[in-house]
């Protein structure tokens, strides 16, 4: 198998549920909120930084390293000189997701797709979900009160899509930007795994 799968998706659609069963059905490594344990160890940043900046906007270094406006060292990396720690901690997300790309594995979020946009090897998903689905998986998940829960999600997709909107030149969401666009409300879990699993088969077969 050579396939690296990226899986972007609403928050409460089971995104990260349907992601980690999906690697350990192709028994290949599962990064979400591990990425940024990888990030923090090769770049020698406290993880809890990491957490803090997690798919939010702030600032402009990775817009800046997708669109190639960073310059290489001679040896071939990217370097992060004097900037300021929040720019540090996306460039080190960013090799990351590179590092991580060189072997299949699936990747939650953070850009995944857009930084690895000229692997010819990477599948992108993007999982949806009905309101109602959503509500009741982030009860199952949250101390949170129930009369909060729409409003919760609504601002955790609006985070998610300026971060993305603002780093890519792609929309958080649009469907012509996805190999394969899932609503988990109508396949579950299990469903979604499969679908995605022939999806990669077929790919793989050609």
């Amino acid at each position: 198998m050579k396939t690296v799968i990226t899986i972007s998706r609403e928050f409460g659609s089971g995104g990260h549920a349907i992601g980690k069963a999906l690697a350990q059905k192709l028994g290949i490594p599962f990064y979400d909120k591990e990425l940024l344990g990888v990030a923090a160890k090769r770049s020698g940043i406290c993880e809890d930084l990491f957490v803090k900046h997690d798919e939010s906007y702030s600032g402009s270094l990775l817009y800046s390293l997708v669109m190639g406006t960073y310059t290489p060292s001679s040896d071939g990396r990217l370097t992060s000189g004097e900037m300021p720690l929040n720019h540090k901690i996306f460039l080190a997300q960013f090799e990351a997701i590179k590092t991580l790309a060189q072997e299949p594995c699936v990747i939650v979020g953070r850009c995944a797709d857009y930084v690895l946009r000229d692997n010819p090897n990477v599948v992108n998903f993007f999982v949806t979900g009905n309101i109602i689905e959503k509500k009741k998986r982030i009860l199952e998940r949250y101390d949170i009160e129930k009369n909060k829960v729409e409003d919760f999600i609504r601002k955790t997709d609006k985070r998610r899509a300026s971060y993305f909107n603002y780093y890519t030149d792609l929309k958080w969401g649009e469907a012509k930007n996805y190999d394969l666009c899932i609503n988990s409300s109508k396949t579950g879990i299990d469903g979604a795994v499969e679908i995605m699993k022939r999806y990669i088969d077929m790919k793989e077969e050609r």
